[in-house]
């Protein structure tokens, strides 16, 4: 069973192969695996899709002026919510991995309601996708791992109860007592 942060498959072949393969440069700025750098990179999409269609909003100016500008504003505070999640997926950051699931969820509400209410599946369908693939991606067992910050023969449940409420009170009373 490997966890994150295991050394790949190759260091324990005899002959050590290490040096022969290059680190690549994510994987040295980022401490997050693959899978979560890989769902901040699918989260940056509805950002982008936002500031977008802020823009569009403003050229076309359909609304009146007063509420124009409200729009683009709030369209624009949620592309900058969106990619906030997105590039602290990208960097590793824990803090992101929420707020990363509730955008998902979000897409795929906002599919699934252009793909059967609005009878727009063209734009609803892969919206849901979208928001599948990231939930599917920050719930794979090495993001799940790097979340929990699982330590070497650790299991899930030991990493929650350490780094959860009972692993906290548990190290303040130790901390307590022995100051």
């Amino acid at each position: 069973m490997l966890t994150y942060g295991d050394p790949p498959w190759w260091s324990t072949v005899s002959g050590s192969l290490e040096g022969c393969f290059a680190v690549s440069i994510a994987d040295k700025l980022s401490p997050a695996p693959r899978e979560v750098r890989l769902a901040g990179a699918v989260t940056a999409l509805p950002g982008l899709a936002l500031i977008v269609f802020a823009i569009l909003l403003l050229v076309n100016g359909q609304a009146g002026p007063e509420n124009l500008l409200a729009e683009v504003a709030y369209y624009l505070v949620l592309a900058a919510g969106t990619l906030a999640c997105a590039a602290g997926l990208m960097m590793g950051k824990t803090w992101a991995r929420s707020p990363g699931v509730v955008v998902a969820l979000i897409l795929v509400g906002v599919g699934w309601y252009g793909a059967g209410p609005s009878g727009q599946p063209v734009w609803g369908v892969p919206l849901a996708l979208i928001g599948v693939a990231v939930i599917v991606l920050l719930f794979r067992r090495p993001s799940r791992a790097w979340a929990l910050g699982m330590q070497e023969g650790e299991s899930e449940e030991e990493a929650a109860e350490r780094d959860g409420a009972a692993g906290r009170a548990a190290r303040r009373e130790r901390e307590e007592r022995d100051s």
